[in-house]
């Protein structure tokens, strides 16, 4: 038996890719041939309890040549350190990586080098809740407000919100955690589901795949929208007639349109009650969200998903752009700066409907919500996290659904884990998913 401390003795590195774009699961009229793809990381103690920190930024194909490139070159900044004192201060660890004055230079905190970062800094969460024996949203949910305060990185916020402001909303959202995490427990967390709504599916798909939604408890999905404009009226007319009046339907336009082109769009659609307009424009255009949430009302406007730190984040609540906050568990650096995103959120009091989907995007953000609803914000109301129904069998402990709600997570860590053969099978290009495509480039 080791008598020193454990420390981290292996960063290892994959290029996951599943070939969606077969089937046109993801397609949308940004992206119409998405092959959903995890750059994944493993982190390697060598201490006797055999326990792993997994993590991963989430790609479409190709680019994961490039974020696996990424996350190597975080390695020598990993190996050799206390497995303890990490788990005990991710912040330590973030504070290092983004300082990085020559990896700096490629964002600074946006791209591919920040999502490199959040791979690894989820790594390390997930690492510390399973030492502790909890899942993720159970560690975050009991932890102390000062020392969630000290994981969080206020340069450029607190024009916005101070240290002072952030640690009042935690030290309230801990005023009836047990109530709320009791009810978690028994009810799950609200969701709803874009699984009938991608673009490459025809309305036969779509009204079948609507309708059995609400049959499984949701209360609220969601079209991809952009491509053609008749297509989408006919296609919000078929999805209406199929859920009926009471079900919410939200549409997604994944960055396709200019300002103008945005609000004529989205009025176009609004005969149909769409609830709200997602990515209507660029992701950095907070100007121009803000014109779209101006002359769209009361249809919402909602973004984050390609929101490339908690500094747009704050502009975006500042001017007063969005109606629903979308973060992604996977985009920016990690779980400290979620964190940040999350406390920005309830100080501005804007609902926080998370990303999820691609791979393995539900199984992490779900702990970022459930912590949110028993210790920050307190509440439900207008809050759901995405639910896609594809890519779970590959994850040790996948998401489970129940009446339209995430169940809570019991199992020890982030639920980042992909099994063993899932890995093997879809490691690109030589696993056996790719297999046949490797030999037809070869012959």
């Amino acid at each position: 038996m080791s008598t020193s401390a454990p420390r981290i003795v292996a960063v290892d590195t994959y290029d996951i890719r599943f070939p969606t774009s077969r089937e046109l699961d993801g397609s949308d009229a940004m992206n119409p041939d998405p092959d959903y793809s995890a750059a994944y990381v493993l982190l390697r103690t060598d201490a006797d309890d055999g326990l792993a920190g997994h993590g991963f930024a989430f790609t479409i194909g190709r680019g994961n040549d490039v974020q696996v490139a990424a996350i190597d070159l975080l390695r020598p900044y990993l190996l050799g350190l206390d497995a303890a004192a990490l788990c005990a201060d991710p912040a330590a660890l973030s504070r290092t990586l983004v300082g990085d004055s020559q990896l700096r230079w490629l964002g600074p905190e946006k791209g591919v080098m920040h999502m490199a970062i959040g791979a690894v800094l989820n790594a390390v969460w997930d690492l510390a809740a399973k030492r502790a024996g909890v899942p993720l949203w159970k560690l975050l949910a009991d932890a102390e407000p000062e020392w969630l305060l000290s994981q969080v990185d206020f340069r450029y916020l607190t024009d916005a919100l101070t240290p002072a402001d952030a640690l009042e909303l935690l030290r309230r959202g801990k005023e009836g955690a047990a109530g709320r995490e009791a009810v978690l427990r028994e009810r799950g967390y609200p969701a709803y589901t874009t699984s009938p709504g991608w673009l490459g599916y025809d309305d036969e798909k779509l009204a079948r795949l609507a309708e059995q939604a609400v049959a499984d408890g949701f209360a609220q999905i969601k079209l991809k929208v952009g491509a053609d404009r008749a297509d989408d009226v006919r296609r919000l007319r078929t999805a209406r007639a199929a859920v009926g009046p009471g079900i919410r339907i939200a549409v997604d336009a994944n960055q396709r349109w200019d300002v103008p082109e945005a609000v004529a769009w989205t009025r176009a659609l609004a005969p149909f009650d769409p609830y709200w307009i997602e990515e209507p424009t660029s992701p950095d255009d907070i100007l121009g969200h803000a014109e779209v949430r101006r002359r769209v009302a009361p249809i919402k406007v909602a973004t984050g998903e390609h929101v490339q730190n908690r500094v747009v984040f704050k502009q975006l609540l500042q001017a007063g752009a969005i109606d629903v906050l979308q973060l992604d568990a996977a985009r920016v650096g990690g779980v400290n700066e979620n964190l940040a995103v999350l406390l920005l959120a309830a100080h501005y009091g804007v609902p926080v409907c998370p990303h999820a989907g691609g791979v393995g995007l539900c199984e992490l953000v779900q702990h970022l919500s459930m912590f949110d609803y028993v210790a920050l914000s307190g509440t439900t109301e207008d809050r759901m996290i995405e639910y896609v129904d594809h890519l779970h069998q590959h994850f040790i402990t996948p998401v489970v659904i129940r009446d339209g709600h995430y169940t809570a997570p019991t199992a020890p860590g982030f639920c980042a884990e992909l099994r063993p053969e899932s890995i093997a099978a879809h490691i690109h290009p030589t696993g056996a998913a790719w297999a046949a495509d490797a030999k037809g480039l070869t012959e």
